[in-house]
């Protein structure tokens, strides 16, 4: 018979095996961004069909994670783990190897890849059943920061691989890395506690499948909210009525996809409004300092960094992070979850005032993105405590799933306005440095509004 916690001296491990499938599958979803140019032209298309190798894993994560979070709740879990990473590897393999219909086939690895994506709300399951308090909150910490921080490791890797060796060799990192996952994971991972097994709810997740890639694209597209609003509008409305009418299905279904009985409870709802608010502005910031440094400086403003020295600027961000995400747990019990928000969200203010008031030299994007690195790895490392304070260890993968997909919408909320207010200060082919001011102020703007929200909401002690 399985035990709930395993002996602690394998504890360090199982905690480090958790903490780095995480961040594979965080590595593994970002590798499309910085290879967008490079796979126009290796495959031949354009620019915005080249877009969709990332953002059709994002949106296959977005769905996957719910419907995966909800699988891995019952006592399949190590089986569900596996699946999916099996899964990434056949994706990877279809992202490397010259088949016929070369570019259908990379999407379609990207698709599977980014199904990846769920992999951290059932790591944050497992540590919850198989480690003590303590180390499960630190581990719990770290994963939540390695789905963001992880771009500041595959973004350098894959722009440094593409320069040496081309496309492919960027997406072969993904094909060792998930390989090496998916053993590690045969031999690592243990078996859930038993619980009763419950029916996947096919008619929710179905749903949810049509409801929210429609509210991603519509949000993200910024080409349709410039050039069509009205349609924009029309989707963006559609979407949300398929979204409440998932809603009122969830609340009336005998074993429902996600338990909005928990979604309804006032710091976990005040938890997921604060992590979309603060995403938009995060996410934001983020998209701003990425595009200005590779901006060249024939524009008046940039430095012309190429993908590899680009991803190399991520690299702090990354790294003070997970800085963050160590000590977060540290003084969560002294501060609570309330006051770490809000401490978090200030230093992401400051980065964005940084930003905004001082771009004229690389250290100072540099520095502004430092500083965000640290105030998103304090954000992410903080929300779980919040959510998790509240709910059951059965629950933990399905409330953490969702509160995921508010990040994914929040993210591309944010990214989404920075393409809109630069687009508005566009004349030639790129936007003035004024739009980046003018994006940086009202990103500051909603994130200080972030604070109020946390101020004045009901988030219990975490």
């Amino acid at each position: 018979m399985t035990t709930a916690r395993p002996a602690q001296r394998h504890a360090p491990a199982l905690a480090g095996f958790l903490v780095s499938v995480g961040l594979a599958g965080a590595v593994i979803g970002s590798l499309g961004a910085p290879l967008i140019t490079a796979v126009a032209e290796a495959y031949d298309v354009s620019l915005a069909a080249s877009q969709w190798t990332l953002t059709i894993a994002l949106l296959a994560g977005a769905v996957a994670t719910p419907v995966f979070g909800r699988l891995g709740a019952g006592p399949r879990r190590r089986t569900v783990v596996l699946g999916m990473l099996a899964a990434m590897v056949v994706g990877s393999v279809l992202t490397v190897l010259p088949l016929p219909l070369p570019f259908a086939f990379l999407l379609a690895g990207r698709a599977l890849q980014g199904s990846g994506l769920g992999l951290v709300v059932l790591m944050m399951a497992v540590a919850r059943d198989h480690l003590d308090e303590q180390r499960a909150a630190r581990t719990i910490a770290l994963l939540s920061v390695a789905s963001t921080a992880g771009i500041g490791i595959g973004y350098p890797l894959s722009g440094f691989l593409t320069d040496v060796a081309g496309v492919r060799a960027a997406y072969g990192l993904g094909l060792v890395i998930t390989a090496a996952a998916l053993v590690a994971a045969f031999f690592a991972l243990p078996e859930a506690p038993s619980r009763p097994s419950t029916r996947l709810d096919l008619r929710g997740a179905i749903l949810l499948a049509i409801a929210l890639p429609a509210l991603l694209l519509v949000i993200g597209d910024t080409n349709l909210w410039r050039h069509h609003a009205a349609t924009a509008i029309a989707i963006l409305a559609a979407a949300i009525l398929l979204l409440t009418g998932w809603t009122f299905l969830e609340a009336h279904t005998e074993n429902p996809l996600v338990d909005v009985r928990l979604l309804r409870h006032p710091a976990v709802a005040a938890a997921n409004l604060v992590m979309l608010t603060g995403g938009v502005g995060m996410y934001l910031l983020f998209s701003l300092i990425t595009r200005y440094v590779q901006t060249p400086a024939s524009a008046g403003y940039g430095f012309g960094l190429n993908t590899f020295e680009a991803g190399l600027v991520l690299v702090p961000f990354s790294i003070l992070g997970f800085v963050a995400g160590r000590l977060v747990p540290g003084w969560r019990d002294r501060l609570g979850a309330r006051w770490l928000l809000a401490a978090s969200t200030a230093v992401v203010l400051a980065a964005f005032v940084l930003f905004a008031v001082a771009r004229s030299h690389l250290v100072e994007p540099i520095l502004a993105i430092s500083i965000l690195g640290f105030g998103v790895g304090a954000f992410s490392a903080a929300m779980p405590a919040v959510i998790l304070a509240v709910t059951p260890k059965s629950e933990t993968a399905s409330a953490m799933s969702v509160n995921a997909v508010v990040r994914s919408v929040g993210f591309s909320t944010g990214s989404a306005l920075g393409g809109l207010i630069l687009a508005a200060h566009t004349t030639g082919v790129f936007p003035s440095e004024s739009g980046y001011a003018a994006a940086a102020w009202i990103g500051a703007a909603a994130t200080a509004a972030t604070l109020v929200i946390i101020a004045i909401l009901p988030l219990k002690r975490g």
